[in-house]
């Protein structure tokens, strides 16, 4: 698996993959050596990302690869890739969706086992309440990517007049 890092807004990501899809999108305390050479597509991720911070870019358009993940969880996260850009929906939502309300914490599980960060938006999903809950990177983290997609929605009290 080729490896490009990128600096972005939320610090260092680290994208994983081949010439033919994206394995993994994940955030990093700091960057390893890139492998040479680097795929194109893992060079069209990272513009597609920068692009997407940037608030230029609202859907990506990459070829994706689950490697051996569990059925469930890549349903959960096909139905992750379904939420608007901007918008949020609850674990018991995505659990209505896939046919099981009962499964909420198995969509929370799979959304913790989500290895392609922000492509795969697993941030994008809350608690039923509203509440801001589990993302692996941390609620800041996510508060930081919800408030990019839809600053109206997740500014922080004060943060429209600063």
């Amino acid at each position: 698996m080729a490896i490009l890092h990128i600096q972005t807004p939320i610090g260092w990501l680290r994208i994983g993959g081949t010439a033919a899809a994206i394995r993994e999108v994940r955030r990093v305390d700091a960057p390893a050596p890139d492998t040479e050479p680097v795929p194109p597509l893992l060079r069209d991720c990272a513009r597609q990302l920068e692009e997407y911070f940037q608030r230029t870019r609202q859907t990506f358009e990459l070829p994706l690869d689950y490697g051996d993940a569990p059925p469930f969880h890549r349903k959960v996260w096909d139905a992750l890739r379904q939420i608007p850009y901007g918008q949020t929906t609850s674990y018991l939502a995505i659990a209505r969706q896939l046919g099981d309300p009962k499964a909420v914490r198995a969509v929370g599980q799979a959304n913790r086992a989500n290895p392609i960060a922000i492509i795969i938006p697993c941030h994008r999903v809350i608690a039923a309440n509203g509440d801001l809950q589990g993302y692996f990177y941390g609620l800041e983290v996510k508060r930081q990517l919800l408030e990019l997609e839809n600053p109206r929605s997740f500014a922080r009290q004060g943060s429209l007049f600063d």
